[in-house]
């Protein structure tokens, strides 16, 4: 099975003098003996992963024109990713409301007609407020409605509740796998299924790291940044992009690593930068100030053939003259990269091949694994997120 995507990293030794106590090899070699087997996050990457749909129960639903999805943080943002990365590929239009935004909302009612639109409402908990809230200024709450999904856990919380009072077509979210892991389970999935993408093929490439040619790299990155993580020298990650169709990927990469492992005292604080547009507003800071940051350098290798025309500028601009986009993108990019270099600033960079299913399903699954390992290897719990369930008790507390 090959890699869709180039991996690499360029941290200097300095950063690097951090003793572990903590066997890497048994963490990855426990991590992918129990993966068929137990019940908890990791298992959405197995191949005996079963979903609590059937493909035949779904069909009925791929006649809507529009697709409304209402989540926050993992219930969502991983079916965004996978809209804007394949967005040329898919036909129908979504919406998606992941915030207490009145503005948005009501825009997006108004663009919509009801009766061909399809309504995803997802939230693990069944609890979520902003989702709750989303839900019902839709007014599209009435029995026996049949443009209505509802993915939740089966347990006596509202939204589930709701679905079987309603006689909503409800998926259960498998209470085991937390929010932010659950973009390869139904939550991801069915909205993957009813974009006309294969799931299959976005599942085909979640091993790849497994594979002995290639866990080295995952080897090598996880034991730098667990370094780097328990050293609080480097405490922010500048995603560095110059591929827009990675934009939301990195968004929901960026719930990932912050929720993941910003416990006890350490973490990282995940900053998404757009390149080229951030030479030229945040790169003086980036260059020049604090050493704190690891940089992330997404790019792509895929060239576009649209050229500047040599009659469109004066002899001046030559340099530019017969340059694609993606050379200009290029050009810029190895730039930043010299420096960095030259003033021996960490980066890493991922470059991505193609742009289909299996390219982004082995992207969701890289930065699982990693972000999990990270996790075990830091003696953190990357799976739960306490701070942010105080808020919420609170939260609650303030609206009774």
């Amino acid at each position: 099975m090959k890699k869709k995507i180039i991996y690499k990293n360029f941290i200097d030794k300095k950063y690097l003098n951090i003793q572990l106590n903590i066997n890497y090899f048994e963490k990855l070699k426990e991590i992918i003996v129990n993966l068929d087997n137990t019940k908890d996050s990791f298992h959405s990457l197995s191949k005996k992963f079963k979903f609590s749909f059937e493909i035949k129960d779904l069909k009925e639903f791929k006649k809507y024109k529009y697709v409304v999805i209402i989540g926050m943080g993992g219930s969502i943002l991983g079916a965004e990713a996978i809209y804007n990365f394949l967005e040329k590929k898919i036909k129908k239009k979504f919406f998606f409301l992941d915030n207490i935004d009145e503005v948005k909302l009501f825009k997006t009612r108004k663009k919509i007609n009801k009766k061909n639109t399809l309504y995803i409402i997802i939230s693990k908990s069944g609890f979520t407020a902003e989702t709750l809230s989303n839900f019902a200024l839709l007014k599209i709450i009435k029995k026996n409605k049949k443009n209505i999904i509802i993915i939740s856990e089966k347990s006596q919380n509202p939204l589930y509740l709701l679905s079987k009072k309603m006689n909503f077509f409800h998926i259960e979210h498998k209470n085991y796998i937390s929010g932010r892991y659950s973009i390869l389970t139904e939550v991801g999935m069915l909205p993957a299924y009813l974009m006309g993408l294969s799931i299959s093929k976005i599942r085909k490439n979640l091993s790849v790291h497994f594979e002995k040619k290639n866990n080295s790299f995952l080897k090598d990155s996880s034991t730098k940044l667990t370094k780097l993580i328990k050293g609080k020298k480097i405490k922010n990650l500048i995603f560095f992009n110059y591929v827009p169709q990675l934009n939301k990927f990195l968004f929901w990469c960026q719930q990932l690593i912050a929720e993941s492992l910003g416990k006890k005292g350490i973490g990282f604080l995940p900053v998404i930068s757009s390149a080229p547009k951030d030479h030229h507003s945040l790169l003086q800071l980036y260059l020049d100030g604090p050493r704190d940051k690891l940089f992330y350098i997404f790019s792509s290798e895929i060239n576009n053939k649209i050229k500047i025309s040599s009659k469109a500028l004066g002899k001046d601009l030559n340099f530019l003259k017969n340059k694609s986009l993606s050379e200009i993108k290029k050009a810029q990019k190895n730039a930043f990269i010299k420096i960095l270099q030259k003033k021996k600033i960490p980066y890493r960079e991922f470059k991505i091949k193609e742009f289909n299913e299996e390219a982004l399903g082995e992207l969701f699954s890289y930065f699982i694994l990693e972000t999990a390992i990270i996790g075990k290897l830091s003696s953190i719990n990357p799976f739960n997120q306490p701070a942010v369930e105080q808020v919420k008790v609170i939260t609650k507390k303030n609206l009774i």
